[in-house]
């Protein structure tokens, strides 16, 4: 089997304290040897992720767990370059926060929201803390039909780990009526999962798909982030 090359940005704090930061390299190598995708990864600390240009010229972005953030602004300008020039992005746990805070600010036009962690004391905070927080559970999610992440997770229902005690909680309807897609959910109609329809690969989750088992067997959402990696090397300059 043909190897195939991507370059990946993996912004975030990166940390030998945070499990994600330590299993990451088990699944970039998992990926390199049971599917033949070959990812150079380069991490980005946040800081510089708001730097211009940052992320440009990467083939995925994958904006990793492992916060709160040292820059805000760093990870909020990763996801948006990501978003806006149709680069393959992946956000787990924080990550998919960030990607919602991103959209609602930059999309939605709402620029005074915030995230709880980041600025506990805002008026619009749209990121909050979970009314029963997640770390190290796991938990049922309901996918959506005929969306991204149904066609990547193979089933209906998927039982995932979580690390997290902060969640979307106001303007979910602002947020659909933009565009922005909330295709997962847990039992009691909590998001978990949101993408975006007409961009190449925009998939991000409350859940953490790099914790799932042990390393060897990448989650299906990791191994699509990856290939759409590929291709988007692939493309014609």
């Amino acid at each position: 089997m043909t190897e195939t090359f991507a370059r990946i940005a993996l912004v975030g704090d990166r940390s030998p304290n945070v499990v994600s930061h330590t299993r990451i390299p088990l699944l970039l190598d998992a990926l390199a040897a049971r599917e033949r995708l070959v990812l150079d990864a380069y991490w980005i600390p946040t800081e510089e992720a708001g730097e211009p240009g940052a992320v440009d010229g990467f083939d995925a972005v994958w904006v990793v767990p492992g916060s709160p953030y040292r820059s805000e602004a760093g990870v909020i300008a990763a996801i948006r370059t990501a978003r806006e020039q149709g680069i393959p992005f992946l956000g787990t746990c924080a990550g998919f926060q960030h990607a919602v805070l991103e959209y609602a600010r930059h999309v939605c036009g709402l620029t005074g929201v915030a995230h709880a962690e980041n600025d506990p004391s805002a008026e619009d905070l749209i990121i909050e803390p979970l009314a029963c927080s997640l770390v190290g559970h796991e938990a049922l999610v309901v996918v959506e039909p005929d969306s991204l992440a149904r066609s990547v997770i193979g089933s209906e229902r998927t039982v995932e780990r979580y690390f997290c005690a902060y969640g979307p909680s106001r303007h979910l309807d602002t947020l659909t009526a933009h565009g922005l897609r909330f295709s997962g959910r847990d039992e009691g109609g909590q998001v978990r999962i949101a993408e975006l329809p007409g961009h190449p690969f925009f998939l991000a989750s409350l859940f953490q798909p790099e914790l799932s088992g042990d390393g060897s067997r990448p989650h299906p959402m990791v191994t699509a982030w990856a290939r759409a990696a590929v291709e988007h090397a692939h493309q014609p300059v």
